[in-house]
């Protein structure tokens, strides 16, 4: 079993997670300003991204830069991780390749805790990918717990035209009612700030 093997049932059953869904877990973010240079890139690469309907051209032209534009505006307290292995806990199934990690720690020759995970949504099924990303989650609340930070963990599911975020603290998740469009980037940037940063 690996991540992407779980269920909303597995989550419950293996893991202990009591799953709870709605309400807007992140109005009290305040917005920040898109950086122009994201701003740019975006409205630059978002035709390209429609018109090829792909999730890896979603990935490279939607994720991906949202996410190096946050490390680059941070470089002294994020890293960012893409495609590398996250065994955790083999037995569990917590195992296999992360789509993306983001670290509060500048080192970037290894992943530190803490650690919060990012999944690209299959099939441009957001729902679909929640329970992938529990687990990644929840094997991020161990790695973090064994470096001794512990703490909320958070994770997000994108197709990178929709992103959805989730919160995991103790055996409690909680899946936002919300899902934020590329076309408000201001807004998907400043929660990804927020949560990178631990600034909620």
């Amino acid at each position: 079993m690996a991540y992407s093997d779980f269920t909303i049932s597995d989550i419950r059953k293996r893991l202990g997670i009591n799953v709870a869904e709605g309400g807007d877990l992140f109005a009290s973010v305040g917005e920040v300003e898109l950086p122009a240079t994201l701003a740019d890139t975006l409205a630059r690469y978002l035709p390209l991204a429609l018109n090829l309907n792909t999730e890896k051209a979603r990935s490279e032209l939607l994720i991906a830069p949202m996410l190096i534009e946050l490390k680059l505006r941070h470089p002294d307290r994020l890293s960012l991780f893409s495609g590398i292995d996250f065994t955790v806990d083999p037995e569990l199934g917590l195992s296999e390749r992360c789509d993306y990690i983001l670290s509060r720690s500048p080192q970037q020759l290894a992943l530190t805790a803490p650690a919060c995970v990012l999944v690209e949504a299959k099939s441009e099924n957001i729902v679909g990918g929640v329970p992938q990303c529990l687990a990644e989650m929840s094997a991020a609340q161990r790695f973090n717990t064994a470096a001794g930070s512990s703490g909320v963990v958070f994770g997000a599911v994108t197709t990178g035209m929709l992103w959805r975020f989730l919160r995991l603290e103790g055996s409690r998740a909680q899946v936002d009612g919300v899902e934020y469009p590329i076309q408000s980037p201001k807004r998907v940037f400043s929660i990804l700030r927020a949560i990178a940063l631990g600034e909620i």
